[in-house]
């Protein structure tokens, strides 16, 4: 699993956590998802998987909000080139990436990804979970 640290100046700075961000208008989510993970690591996306909508309550606006949750499997031996939004990458054990991450919901998603991924894919739910390439 790829962990990223919140780089000094920005929110949450020196938290662990996974790849995510907003869904621009008229954006489906799937799009969005890609191109966070690019605009974050560099990294292409070669398989997207839909794991979950977790609502959140967002304070700085004070609304609820849905966050659309993807397991992303990328090229294994990929270069990261980080945003300005993180100082470094950690590539983790699934074990290791829950004991670093700072957003409970995270390890949630983890522990669903490896469980859907277990055999390298979705086996009999591959149809229905894996998001079509774009």
């Amino acid at each position: 699993m790829l962990t990223l640290r919140r780089a000094a100046g920005v929110r949450c700075t020196g938290a662990w956590e996974l790849v995510h961000g907003r869904i621009e208008p008229e954006e489906p989510p799937a799009d969005a998802a890609r191109r966070e993970v690019l605009e974050e690591t560099g990294l292409v996306v070669q398989r997207l998987y839909t794991l979950a909508v977790n609502p959140f309550y967002l304070t700085s606006h004070n609304t609820i909000q849905m966050a659309v949750v993807f397991a992303a499997v990328v090229e294994h031996a990929s270069v990261v080139m980080l945003s300005h939004e993180h100082d470094t990458t950690a590539w983790r054990t699934p074990t290791a990436a829950i004991k670093h991450l700072a957003w409970p919901r995270e390890h949630e998603a983890v522990r669903y990804a490896m469980h859907l991924l277990r055999d390298g894919d979705a086996g009999a739910v591959e149809d229905v979970l894996r998001v079509p390439d774009a």
